[in-house]
């Protein structure tokens, strides 16, 4: 990968390296090695360079895909050995313990996600291990290079064409008692998450799970939705696929409806896309994650509707934050909230208003954005409407 990660922050810290002990569905993992694989392995910081432990199965591809200064593998401190000696646990741990002994390390700090029983280990062969609270690297994964945008933006762009499969099917399906009815069958949720997901692996992307929900179950964020998609109802489709290569993420919501919708239901779809334009406006380096969300809030509480800013323990309006980071996980920093920090250029966050009550459905806008030197560069190329078209 091309990842060039920032080390700067590890200069800090008070021990001889920084130990990662995880498989590359770790974003830290992956990010500070530029390695993927589906078993744990060890990445070690010191000295400002980046040192690998792997199995010998991996060492030939991490040797040429790898980040890393030195990558060393398994067999070079015995372990098939010791695990036939002293079990897979204990020879785990001495693998390691010759690692870092390897590299003059007698002192670690480890992130908060460290394994208890590696942790344990190390410290049972008088290795100081500390629990760094700060989230360094996610700090320094929060701020994109130009090739990380660029692979983000490739993400969104299979993302669209997920979108577009699913609005053609809503936008064709025909309306038969109440209910969409494409070739003959129900146009149910799960069939339309099967075309996105088809959609998805065709453009070298995969998600764990997809958003479309209909009527009161759109009411609730993050309820999947389930069975028939019905005429006059509001319909939320959010996608967050992953792209198989490279691990980055995307994010993008569209609400649609077919039918006669309720003239509520079509003002809520006016003040979030008022409320999403007024979000997306305020995004510049040196605004807070705290101020774009209030620029949401105020447009959605001038219509009358609650948040959870006007009241904490409100069930109905907008219920979540205004964004999140995407990255190498599809929640990362910087955080788009109350609790939101300074946006600094090289952020990558989503703005996605919503309102919601089961009595109406729920409403939610999202795009993708890129903060720049002079305000904010959009990274999603997909049009916002309430009817959908046929592609």
């Amino acid at each position: 990968m091309n990842i060039d990660p920032d080390l700067s922050s590890f200069e800090s810290l008070e021990s001889d390296g920084y130990l990662i002990d995880d498989d590359a569905t770790d974003p830290d993992q992956r990010y500070l090695s530029g390695f993927s694989a589906p078993d744990p392995y060890q990445t070690l910081i010191t000295g400002g360079e980046i040192h690998l432990l792997v199995s010998g199965l991996e060492y030939g591809r991490a040797c040429a895909e790898a980040n890393a200064d030195t990558v060393t593998r398994r067999s070079a401190y015995d372990y098939q050995q010791l695990v036939a000696e002293y079990g897979r646990y204990e020879g785990t741990i001495r693998t390691i313990v010759a690692f870092l002994e390897d590299h003059e390390i007698g002192s670690i700090t480890v992130p908060p996600r460290f394994p208890t029983g590696t942790a344990d280990g190390l410290r049972e062969w008088g290795i100081s291990v500390t629990v760094e609270t700060d989230g360094i690297v996610a700090e320094s994964r929060a701020i994109k290079t130009e090739w990380e945008r660029e692979q983000i933006q490739r993400t969104q762009r299979a993302n669209e064409a997920a979108m577009a499969t699913a609005e053609t099917l809503l936008a064709d399906a025909d309306v038969d008692d109440g209910v969409l009815v494409y070739d003959g069958d129900p146009l149910t949720s799960e069939r339309l998450k099967a075309e996105i997901e088809v959609t998805l692996i065709r453009h070298g992307c995969g998600l764990d799970d997809t958003i479309v929900a209909c009527g009161a179950d759109a009411a609730d964020p993050h309820d999947r939705g389930s069975g028939p998609l019905e005429a006059d109802e509001l319909i939320v489709v959010d996608i967050f696929p992953r792209n198989k290569e490279t691990g980055y993420f995307a994010d993008m919501t569209r609400t649609f409806a077919r039918g006669d919708l309720s003239e509520e239901a079509r003002r809520r779809y006016r003040v979030t896309n008022e409320a999403y334009e007024a979000a997306l406006e305020a995004v510049k380096p040196g605004v807070t994650g705290s101020e774009v969300h209030d620029a949401a809030c105020d447009v959605i509480e001038a219509a009358g509707y609650e948040t959870l800013r006007s009241d904490p323990h409100t069930e109905t309006g907008f219920i979540h934050s205004t964004g999140h980071g995407v990255g190498l996980a599809i929640h990362e920093e910087p955080t788009i909230s109350p609790a939101g920090g300074e946006l600094e250029p090289g952020h990558v966050l989503t703005i996605e208003p919503g309102i919601y009550d089961p009595a109406v459905g729920g409403v939610r806008i999202e795009d993708l954005v890129v903060v720049t030197e002079d305000g904010y560069e959009n990274l999603t190329e997909y049009r916002v409407g309430l009817e959908p078209t046929a592609d």
